[in-house]
């Protein structure tokens, strides 16, 4: 079991306290039950966060021990702020948590230090937390609910470098500083994907716990789909390096060779709009969310290479 531990928060106006609370408890106890042997920290980074009452909140996490919240200005960025936890801390074991998620169960902590020392990462995956009824209209909701298999460990190592995300990530911090994150990644989406080809290439062993955090909170339909669009922005940037990692890069360029773009072109430009009033409107049908994807995705790459 590994003696250390560093687990880095990135954040950017979100209210990391409850988060970081858990965490602190479950790492006090075992620093207890181990008489002082385990050693940890908790760094919350603010990647440049302008909502004034989340940033009061978060200060309060300077109260508990062990525990640092750095603000930082200007924003850095996704891949950079996670880049600068990693330089910034202490301990070799490093754990990657997004703000919005919750820890789900009290051996959390301890079931990730079972692993530290056998491999140079590890993922966990997550659940959803939601009122199915609330959520039932609910874009996001219904997404992540087709897809949470990522939750089960066994499924996840079929693939074990293409399915990894920093949400819920143990690394080695000295793998993650000699292969760190590529910093020209500052908009949403796919940082963790170039992640997961980097560790595959340089031959660093990477595994799947059955250890989730869980995922409460669902933006507006309105908001994801913008969030999405930002996603296939970033992924029609990175195309040559996320060719064989993005499953939607894969199967555009088999509709490319099968020379149907000029047919899905058409289609988006007759149907594009009203596939994103459904989907952001009150009664959206996930199924055609992939669909919408490829239209975009499409759109986006024929504007990029004019």
């Amino acid at each position: 079991m590994s003696r250390d531990l560093s687990i880095l928060i990135p954040c950017y106006n979100g209210l990391c306290l409850p988060l970081v609370d858990d965490l602190s408890r479950q790492a006090q106890a075992l620093e207890r039950e181990s008489g002082g042997a385990f050693r940890y920290e908790i760094l919350v980074g603010d990647d440049g966060s302008t909502d004034r009452q989340v940033i009061a909140s978060n200060r309060s996490i300077d109260e508990l021990p062990h525990c640092t919240y750095l603000l930082g200005r200007p924003n850095r960025g996704r891949a950079a702020i996670r880049n600068y936890l990693a330089r910034e801390a202490r301990y070799e074991t490093l754990l990657f948590i997004d703000c919005d998620m919750r820890v789900r169960a009290d051996g959390f902590l301890g079931r990730y230090l079972q692993v530290a020392g056998h491999c140079d990462a590890a993922y966990g995956g997550y659940v959803l937390n939601g009122d199915p009824r609330r959520l039932a209209h609910n874009l996001r909701y219904l997404y992540e609910r087709r897809g949470d298999s990522n939750a089960l460990a066994q499924k996840r190592l079929r693939q074990p470098y293409r399915d990894i995300h920093t949400s819920n990530l143990l690394l080695r911090r000295s793998t993650l500083l000699e292969h760190p994150l590529d910093e020209r990644f500052r908009r949403y989406g796919y940082e963790d994907v170039l992640l997961g080809k980097t560790l595959c290439e340089c031959g660093a062993t990477v595994t799947h716990v059955d250890n989730p955090v869980s995922f409460e909170k669902f933006e507006s339909n309105e908001a994801f789909v913008a969030k999405t669009i930002e996603g296939l922005q970033t992924l029609a940037s990175f195309e040559q390096e996320l060719a064989e990692y993005s499953r939607l890069a894969i199967a555009l360029r088999r509709l490319e060779a099968l020379r149907l773009l000029p047919l899905l072109r058409t289609f988006n430009r007759l149907a594009g709009g009203a596939l994103r009033r459904n989907l952001e409107g009150g009664r959206p049908c996930v199924r055609l969310f992939s669909l919408f994807k490829l239209c975009k995705y499409c759109e986006i790459r024929g504007k990029a290479s004019r």
